[in-house]
């Protein structure tokens, strides 16, 4: 009888799904972003009984994903029309690898990249008190992903968390604090003194770090915060979520400056903790996707702004995040998968009305660009949650 031999590739991907866990890829399958610009973080974390995805639209920097396949190969999770979907269960702690082509309409690799799902037990830091500190802009403002993650962390087997920060928005939970302000950037934190911070109108505040020196110059000073607020002791976790302000009004011809500026500002708040405490895992928090749609961009911004435009920015703002602070665990900063476990289409908010004046039905459009529904926000809390149960295992 004569033997029937597999294509390599097909050899390939079987031995990587029936093997132990590993964390890499066989070399015959060379990495490449292609022409879509294919990109994954190298580590997406996850807790059994949490929902995590990698959103198609979201790793790639394509006009319509549509007109592309995307093939995935994991022995975990379910490949769908827009995303992998994975809810772990007690039985796949573990790390299992993942790997992602990308095949034109002529069924050829156009794209390839890895990442590693990282399973970490349901009760990794149970009723371990930890605390942490939010810095943010608006997504943090809103304060639903940071009660989200207070809420994940009151079940049974979580750590007894405590959030600290000056600001608790009007209507949230006393224990709802952080340092997110609407409109903020990097430069901002890092720059903007007023004499006056942490109190009154949040959009006339200067930064909270920020201190005067008796000679006039400005200083951040991580130290003197956590006194000012009342903290006992450098936080266990701060992560730092901006991106859109930084990011919203560059071109492709200014958007490599504004990048430069804004990540050179995002240092200055990484080692001003760093300077403080060697002990606090850093969470840089990759920028999440935008809305789906360019309704979404028009419904806030007219004819300012269109939706490729802040994708491209957001897009090299998480390669450039990537470059810049990836493998850097031995220094304590992790990037943190935000953009990838977010829906864009569904979890962001929309309106209902007729598709134009003549007609009789309606439809419902998305109606903003960066801001997602309740229900993203709580995925972006989903993520980072998982991030801290990795850190404390």
């Amino acid at each position: 009888m004569q033997e029937t031999r597999l294509p390599l590739r097909f050899v390939l991907l079987l031995s990587l799904l029936m093997a132990a866990p590993q964390t890499a890829f066989p070399e015959e399958l060379p990495l490449l972003p292609g022409p879509v610009r294919l990109v994954l973080p190298p580590v997406i974390y996850a807790v059994p009984g949490v929902e995590m995805n990698v959103y198609f639209d979201n790793v790639v920097l394509v006009v319509d994903p549509n007109d592309y396949v995307f093939d995935v190969a994991c022995s975990r999770g379910i490949h769908q029309s827009e995303r992998w979907t994975y809810t772990p269960s007690a039985d796949d702690v573990g790390s299992h690898p993942l790997m992602i082509e990308v095949r034109d309409g002529q069924n050829q690799v156009i794209a390839r990249a890895t990442t590693k799902i990282e399973v970490v037990p349901a009760d990794a830091g149970g009723n371990r008190p930890v605390s942490a500190l939010l810095i943010g802009d608006s997504l943090t403002n809103a304060s639903v992903y940071s009660q989200h993650l207070l809420d994940l962390c009151k079940q049974p087997g979580n750590p007894q968390l405590t959030l600290i920060g000056s600001y608790n928005p009007e209507g949230q939970a006393p224990e709802n604090r952080h340092e997110g302000y609407g409109g903020w950037t990097a430069l901002r934190f890092a720059t903007h003194y007023t004499g006056v911070a942490r109190q009154g109108d949040s959009r006339k505040r200067g930064s909270p770090f920020l201190y005067e020196n008796a000679d006039g110059s400005k200083k951040l000073d991580f130290a003197r915060y956590l006194k000012d607020i009342g903290a006992e002791k450098s936080p266990d976790f701060v992560t730092i979520f901006l991106g859109p302000n930084d990011i919203f009004p560059a071109t492709d011809e200014t958007l490599e400056e504004t990048l430069d500026t804004m990540l050179a500002n995002y240092d200055l708040l990484l080692a001003m903790v760093r300077g403080v405490s060697a002990e606090t895992r850093l969470g840089v928090m990759l920028p999440a996707p935008a809305a789906a749609t360019q309704d979404a961009f028009g419904a806030n911004y007219k004819t300012g702004q269109t939706r490729w435009q802040y994708k491209r920015n957001q897009h090299r703002l998480v390669e450039r995040m990537l470059e810049r602070y990836g493998a850097r665990e031995s220094e304590g900063i992790y990037l943190v998968p935000t953009e990838v476990n977010l829906d864009s289409l569904h979890n962001y908010p929309t309106a209902s009305g007729k598709w134009n004046v003549r007609a009789e039905t309606e439809a419902a459009r998305l109606n903003n660009g960066v801001h997602p529904a309740a229900s993203g926000y709580r995925q972006i809390g989903d993520t980072l949650y998982c991030w801290m149960k990795a850190m404390l295992r």
